[in-house]
């Protein structure tokens, strides 16, 4: 990558540090452990499969699937060279760098200074690709939790955070303290705004496939494991043709203000049905938002609306719904911090009365 003429003589920095939370558990007997004094100071060269199993970011399969996510890395680039005129001159902290595109992009648009932090290893190649592209000079990872000399508050956060179902293998809680600590009151968050989505759809061949396979395998039966095989959410991507009744906005969550404690989502729900149809689960997504920008600017994962590497989180129900057009199913939808999550609805329609409760965990 060529330095844009107007950038000429103009110093790019990279700093990486890695932000340790407040209630982050110190205590582990474990001789290595991600984000231990040993692994963090350990090359990529030197890291056997050992440590790589213990810091799973430093997998270059894990940066190549985001990478390859076209979506979710053209959005970041859009919302951030499209508005050169919110990153001029600005300190910028990218949370979560991984491989450094995003710093990449925050200093093509004109950053005065970007700071990268990753508790990964991968770290050390991400300075590398930095100097490769020319930005300079790459400063060492600040394990103090300090910003650079001079600095004391950051213009513009940009993070990655979000995980499967909006919040698993997220590092929200790395962004609300640093956002806390560490932006300006003024400051941006790249994106800044989430709303989690509910939508029911049909799908009875693949819950038979995954599910009801339980029943006898090569002869045996151990049904007894599909109480537990529904329980766990299951990660996949879902036609958009499947789903059979409207999309309901379960929480939107405001980056500039929430806290961790927000987190937890306790909300009703109401589905119209598109169609006569069999409802076997529930479907949750996401869409961010990056406020900031002058044109709107989104990331929707929406069964339909293109492949990413968050997928759909699937939740099904041991029975299923019959339901007729426009006809409503209610419930209540809740998740607790350690994705715990719980489904509970009634449906009292002209063919089939069903009322269930679910528990369901992620793994």
């Amino acid at each position: 990558m060529n330095r844009p003429s107007d950038q000429i003589g103009q110093v790019k920095k990279i700093a990486s540090f890695e932000p340790r939370e407040r209630d982050m558990n110190t205590q582990n007997n474990h001789s290595l452990t991600n984000g231990s004094n040993e692994l963090d100071l350990m090359s990529p060269e030197d890291m056997t499969s050992k440590e790589y199993y213990l810091d799973s970011n430093a997998h270059f399969a894990v940066h190549e699937e985001l990478l390859k996510d076209e979506i979710r890395t053209k959005t970041f680039r859009n919302a951030i060279i499209n508005n050169r005129h919110l990153f001029k001159d600005k300190v910028v902290l990218d949370i979560g760098c991984g491989v450094g595109i995003f710093s990449l992009f925050a200093a093509k648009a004109g950053a005065k200074m970007v700071i990268a932090v990753e508790k990964s290893n991968v770290i050390e190649y991400a300075k590398r690709i930095i100097r490769a592209n020319r930005y300079d000079k790459v400063r060492g990872r600040i394990e103090d939790i300090q910003l650079p000399d001079g600095i004391d508050k950051v213009d513009i956060i940009i993070a990655e955070w979000m995980g499967y179902c909006l919040f698993y293998d997220s590092i929200i809680q790395s962004v609300i303290y640093a956002r806390d600590k560490f932006l300006k009151p003024d400051g941006l968050i790249f994106p800044d705004r989430a709303t989690m989505y509910m939508v029911g759809i049909e799908d009875r061949d693949y819950k038979e496939d995954k599910v009801e396979w339980w029943s006898t395998v090569y002869g045996y039966n151990m049904s007894c494991l599909k109480n537990y095989v529904m329980r766990e959410p299951l990660i996949d991507n879902v036609d958009k043709r499947q789903i059979c009744t409207d999309h309901f906005p379960l929480k939107t969550f405001d980056l500039k203000t929430m806290t961790v404690n927000d987190i937890n989502v306790a909300s009703k729900f109401r589905l119209r049905a598109l169609r006569d149809d069999y409802i076997h689960a529930f479907v949750t997504y996401f869409l961010v938002e990056f406020t900031a920008c002058s044109q709107r600017t989104v990331i929707n994962t929406a069964p339909g609306a293109g492949y990413t590497h968050w997928k759909h989180t699937v939740f099904y129900f041991p029975d299923c719904v019959t339901i007729q057009q426009d006809e409503q199913l209610e419930g209540d939808f809740s998740c607790k911090k350690k994705l715990d999550f719980e489904i509970d609805f009634k449906f009292n329609g002209k063919i089939s009365n069903l009322q269930s409760q679910n528990r369901y965990f992620m793994k």
